[in-house]
């Protein structure tokens, strides 16, 4: 279950299938992004794609030389500009390749506009999904709530886009779904709709346990994407924001032009490979090393070139060095300004006790500690509500919150009105009365005891003892053990087995750290493989937006008097 593999072979397939000859490959705004993440401009190069051009740009030039290759959604608006397209076209022959299901009426419309009988094939790829890593998809989708309901528009997008994953996999699953929330209901029952109704294609060999599809929704756990982190990919999300591989580093004081952006992808760059899930100290001492095997290589290649052979050798070794010149810049600009804001930010005494806050249940230890970093005028805006925020979520209902108080030192501190506000709505967003599990007081005696040895044994880094509360829910669902009525069926039947093979889809959002527990789920639990999926891959910022976006508003009678109000499920 490798889905940046997937997508590629869909890549490759095309492309192949096209026979040689020079072809411009014509895409969408969104296939460009699916196409971008798992090839690099130069790989498609050497596969004779010479353009590259968007179906919706007005002024293409007519190219008769050229074949073109079409990959585009299946949407209304697509569909219109190829029908323009066909009826006065701009290449030699149309390969139609449709990253969803499309309709027998829209095929029909575009073979009546093919009157000069340009298109060769007409085909349908399933890659509807943005590949982020081998495990790890997102749809790409920032906005999908409203209130506690789907946007109807991204309900549609999230539903095809989940089902092109399930196609591209080859995987007809059993669907599990968490309870208390409506919208993953929705969602499930819609991709069962459509695996019946297109039964056909999901035909697919039967496996001796079915493959299972596990869908959550953000809101059980909002504590997670507020925390600041400190493994590679998931750090620079949180602190740089990673947009479909690519880090905006125009902002860094002083940074060189051919800087201002990189791309960081674990497919064409090996440091990055090998250090993404590493944490920032080992980090450090791996660029020292970087730089120093750079420094070794390098004396040689500048050495006098006396002779043919030295000359042959340079220019022989030279695209390798200037790949890694070009590695070794990337990653030191990109930690150095890591470590610029790390210092900046104050983010070691803030992520300590944001750890705290998420992870102990000392609540006059926890105030304290908030109070006293509130006090510092160094934090940022937006470091200063995170701490509020982890509070309020996690001392909702103790005899003494103290979350008024906490609200006027931010006033007092000059927060802006908007983040003050979003105390609130992240509360009435991922508070008590929402979720259906129990993120903060474990509640089975193993849990407990588990939760005792780790205090008495200290942690090995104050700064990663946060587990997401998904580790949980898939160690139970491993163990057979998840609770059928906490994460129903659809349908009548059940898994008696264990599953192999599952797929986890969160609404509203997954993030980099969840990634990193299930790629080390994936390394440590033979037999099993887990990909990983959300509707977006959050950073905190990315998170408030989504919270702000849904409409939550403050409900104070019932938020702040958690004290005295019964827990109710809804």
């Amino acid at each position: 279950m490798n889905v940046v593999l997937a997508v590629k072979q869909y890549v490759s397939k095309m492309i192949e299938d096209s026979g040689p000859g020079m072809k411009v490959l014509l895409m969408d705004k969104e296939t460009t992004s699916v196409v971008s993440m798992v090839y690099t401009q130069s790989e498609i190069l050497q596969k004779e794609v010479y353009l590259f051009e968007r179906i919706d740009s007005a002024n293409r030039e007519s190219m008769k030389h050229l074949k073109a290759i079409c990959f585009l959604r299946p949407t209304k608006e697509n569909v219109e500009y190829l029908i323009k397209e066909l009826r006065r076209p701009k290449y030699s022959v149309y390969f139609l390749y449709f990253s969803n299901v499309i309709s027998k009426s829209d095929v029909k419309c575009l073979a009546e506009a093919d009157e000069q009988e340009v298109v060769a094939e007409v085909q349908e790829f399933y890659g509807d999904y943005i590949a982020v890593n081998p495990h790890v998809f997102s749809l790409n989708i920032v906005g999908c709530y409203q209130g506690r309901n789907w946007d109807p528009v991204q309900l549609s997008r999230a539903t095809q886009g989940l089902t092109a994953l399930l196609l591209s996999l080859k995987k007809c699953p059993m669907i599990r779904y968490l309870l208390s929330s409506e919208m993953a209901k929705r969602l499930a029952e819609g991709v069962k709709q459509v695996i019946t109704k297109e039964y056909e294609l999901f035909d697919f060999r039967r496996t001796e346990v079915p493959p299972l599809l596990l869908i959550l929704d953000r809101s059980d756990d909002a504590i997670t994407p507020l925390l600041n982190q400190w493994t590679y990919q998931a750090m620079v999300h949180e602190l740089l924001g990673i947009n479909n591989n690519r880090i905006d580093l125009s902002r860094v004081p002083g940074i060189s032009k051919d800087l201002k952006e990189v791309v960081l992808s674990a497919e064409n760059d090996e440091f990055y490979a090998n250090n993404m899930y590493l944490n920032f100290g080992e980090i450090g001492t791996n660029i020292k090393n970087l730089m120093e095997d750079f420094q070794r290589k390098k004396p040689k290649e500048q050495q006098k070139l006396e002779s043919i052979a030295d000359m042959k050798a340079f220019v022989e070794n030279y695209p390798q060095f200037k790949k890694m010149s070009g590695t070794v810049s990337k990653h030191v600009t990109v930690v150095g300004e890591l470590s610029r804001l790390v210092s900046e930010r104050h983010l070691m005494e803030v992520s300590e006790v944001e750890q705290e806050l998420a992870c102990q249940n000392d609540h006059s230890s926890a105030l304290q500690n908030v109070k006293r970093l509130l006090q510092n005028q160094r934090l940022s805006e937006l470091d200063a509500t995170r701490l509020v925020m982890l509070y309020a979520l996690h001392y909702e209902r103790h005899s003494n919150n103290a979350l008024q108080s906490l609200l006027s030192d931010l006033r007092n501190r000059g927060v802006s009105e908007k983040y003050r506000k979003l105390v609130s709505s992240v509360v009435e967003f991922g508070g008590k009365r929402v979720r259906g599990s129990d993120l903060f007081s474990p509640n089975d005696a193993v849990a407990i005891t588990k939760q005792f040895f780790k205090g008495l044994k200290g942690v090995e880094n104050v700064y990663t003892q946060h587990q997401p509360f998904l580790l949980d829910t898939l160690d139970q669902l491993i163990k057979g053990k998840l609770k059928d009525n906490m994460y129903p069926y659809v349908g009548p039947s059940t898994l008696r087995d264990r599953p192999q093979d599952i797929i986890v889809f969160i609404v509203g959002g997954a993030t980099y750290e969840e990634a990193q527990t299930v790629y080390n789920l994936n390394r440590m639990t033979p037999g099993v493989r887990i990909v990983l999926g959300g509707t977006t891959i959050h950073n905190t910022k990315s998170f408030l937006e989504e919270v702000q976006a849904a409409g939550f508003h403050s409900r104070p009678s019932e938020t702040y008097q958690g004290a005295t109000r019964s827990s109710v499920r809804r």
